[in-house]
């Protein structure tokens, strides 16, 4: 047993492996940084798009009028869970994806579990998710002051739970959205050969994480209509679905209220995430 195990998994190859992961999460985690400092303007515009359903004008007149004072409020837990979040999905998908692969072979069945075991370990950081919708949602301006005003108030009346509640689309979108982007990626990657560069790095990943941000844009829809609640039962997923389509007209297009600033948000951020995480890794590897 010994020997087949030695063969499988040799002292070398299991040492630059772990090494490697630290590297994956220092890459995700610097590129994390700027994508969500650029970013966190716009997806506040589409957040108010998501909960009340209005047009962009709009949302960007609540926001205006609000002042420049609260226009990043709420980035703190953004901040934290991008970056931490980020570095896991990297560091994970592909620690994951070389250790399953040493251990059957495949290289299809490597990916598929990768992907879910990097989406179900993000997942584990969705109380800063939580908190973010709370602090972005106008209802609750007066009632939370800050990020750790908010966990306070969860933990103190409702518990830990409540700080987990809307986990189910969280896991959906992870794991899928991983599964299409790290596939793309690398199929991106065969395709530009040695034609690979920091521009190109940067189209491609917008391209792709813009389309994949758009597929599961929905899941996000009814993870926000979850986390805006405070209290009382945790709703099942296809009750939620079905209480967001029925009070937007029963129009599936409702769902995608606000995909096309998402979109932009989307190919922007994922476009210098891919371009800045390809060129940290090629100083650090």
């Amino acid at each position: 047993m010994s020997n087949i195990t030695s063969q499988k998994f040799p002292l070398q190859s299991v040492l630059k492996l772990n090494s490697n992961d630290f590297k994956e999460f220092i890459c995700g985690w610097g590129a994390a940084v700027i994508n969500v400092t650029v970013t966190f303007p716009i997806n506040k515009v589409i957040f108010r798009q998501i909960l009340e359903g209005i047009p962009v004008g709009a949302a960007v007149g609540q926001i205006s009028r609000e002042g420049i004072r609260l226009l990043y409020r709420g980035i703190l837990p953004p901040l934290c869970q991008k970056t931490l979040s980020l570095s896991l999905m990297f560091s994970v998908y592909e620690g994951s994806k070389q250790r399953i692969y040493l251990l059957t072979g495949s290289d299809v069945l490597g990916k598929v579990l990768a992907a879910n075991i990097a989406g179900t370990s993000e997942a584990l950081l969705m109380p800063l998710e939580r908190v973010q919708t709370l602090l972005q949602d106008w209802r609750y301006h007066g009632k939370f002051k800050n990020t750790s005003h908010a966990f306070r108030y969860l933990l103190a009346n409702h518990g830990i739970t409540e700080c987990y509640r809307g986990m189910v689309p969280i896991i959906y979108r992870n794991g899928l959205s991983n599964l299409m982007f790290f596939t793309l990626r690398d199929q991106s990657k065969i395709l530009m050969g040695e034609h690979e560069s920091l521009l190109t790095n940067f189209v491609c990943g917008a391209l792709i994480g813009g389309f994949t941000s758009t597929i599961f844009y929905p899941m996000n829809v009814i993870k926000i209509h979850m986390q805006t609640k405070i209290g009382g039962n945790f709703e099942k997923f296809l009750a939620v679905t079905r209480e967001v389509y029925i009070s937007r007209n029963q129009s599936i297009t409702s769902f995608y209220k606000g995909v096309h600033l998402n979109y932009m948000r989307s190919f922007i951020s994922w476009g210098v995430i891919n371009a800045a995480y390809d060129f940290l890794k090629s100083i650090l590897f």
